[in-house]
């Protein structure tokens, strides 16, 4: 890792009441990062949808496994979170549905349905930057901000 870049890692319980706390933690690392003032309302919001989508289908397909959270501030100028959880694809309800909303590209797999379209299209609009995509182990979001830095 280059000596500019910050990564903090989190994993949390799949419980609703973790993603308040996922809010907070990514909101102050978000403030230290230099996210500006005006934007970790958008950064928090973004986040906590994520967080709560990733629970969701973590206590339907995998309770018992814990949602991730990485939290980069790199030398680019940019904050990146990224959300994964561990559902893979084939095992979420409906398959692999394509998720593309406001640039958004990639795969969500049981998010494909009209309420999971409506909740990455409120993401998309409020980070600057997102990407949806299936891995071996589940999904992830990824989203990022300018930092001031």
């Amino acid at each position: 890792m280059a000596p500019d870049m910050a990564t903090v890692e989190l994993a949390f319980s799949a419980l609703p009441a973790h993603v308040r706390t996922a809010r907070l933690i990514v909101t102050a690392v978000a403030r230290r990062s230099g996210v500006a003032e005006a934007l970790l309302d958008e950064v928090r919001l973004a986040v906590g949808e994520a967080c709560s989508r990733a629970v969701e289908a973590h206590q339907r397909h995998c309770p018992d496994e814990p949602v991730q959270l990485e939290l980069t501030a790199d030398g680019n100028r940019r904050f990146q979170v990224i959300v994964s959880d561990t559902v893979p694809g084939e095992d979420a309800a409906g398959g692999t549905a394509a998720a593309e909303a406001g640039g958004m590209t990639g795969d969500w797999g049981e998010f494909g349905d009209g309420a999971g379209d409506l909740g990455l299209a409120v993401i998309s609009g409020l980070a600057d930057d997102v990407e949806i995509s299936s891995t071996p182990k589940g999904m992830q979001i990824r989203m990022s901000w300018p930092t001031g830095s």
